[in-house]
Formats: C-alpha cells, structure tokens, sequence
C-alpha cells in the first residue's frame, strides 16, 4: 500500500514541477515562497530536478514489483533508503519554510514520502 501511496504524491510533485516549469504561479509551494513565478534560470533547474522525481517514482514502482527492476534488490533497497533521508531532510527543510501553503502542504507529503520509502526499503 505504501508503494501506491508514495507514487500517487511523487506523481502529484512531479506535476506541480511541470506546472512551475511553465510558468504557472505556484512558486509559493517551494523553495520558502521567493518566487511567485520561477524565473527562467530555476525552470531549467526545475527539469533536472524533475529527472531525479522519475527516477524516484521508478525505484518505489521497482521496489513493489509494480514495474520491472533492472538492478539489484540490494541496490533498490539503497536507492530507497538514500530517498527516505533524502525527503526526511525535504521535511525538515518545509517545516521550517517561511512560506506557509509549502509548511503547510509540502511538509506532510513530504514526510509520508520519506515513510513510504522507509517502509518499502525494510520490506525488501
């Protein structure tokens, strides 16, 4: 259950990447609310960031036999503990924003992220 869960909410993050990635004002999700509208320089940023969110939905997907695994349990496991830290640190990270919508929303997807992925890697 973990895994549909964890790619449910990397898909809805990977959404509002492509939404700020075209210019849509909801800036205030991220990065503590500087920008409204990202600039063009952290749009280009945002795409590579983006690769990194697939590459994420890939490895839980993997890790539950949902889709096919190309590398090893040990290595799916790794990649699930290095994003379970990863967005056990993106928590902290929102938490302490000064942007209240991303404290307030980014926060917990966030941290059910990091659960999710923490989960899956003890069961594998």
């Amino acid at each position: 259950m973990q895994i549909y869960i964890g790619a449910v909410l990397l898909i809805i993050v990977m959404i509002l990447s492509v939404l700020l990635i075209c210019g849509l004002p909801l800036g205030e999700l991220t990065m503590g609310g500087r920008y409204k509208v990202w600039p063009p320089k952290m749009r280009g940023l945002a795409v590579s960031q983006l690769l990194v969110q697939g590459f994420a939905l890939y490895i839980l997907l993997a890790a539950g036999k949902v889709l096919p695994i190309f590398i090893s349990d040990k290595a799916t496991k790794v990649a699930c503990i290095c994003f379970a830290v990863f967005f056990f640190g993106n928590t902290v990270m929102n938490f302490f924003s000064t942007s209240k919508k991303e404290k307030c929303i980014m926060t917990p997807m966030s941290l059910v992220e990091a659960i999710c992925f923490t989960i899956t890697a003890l069961y594998l």
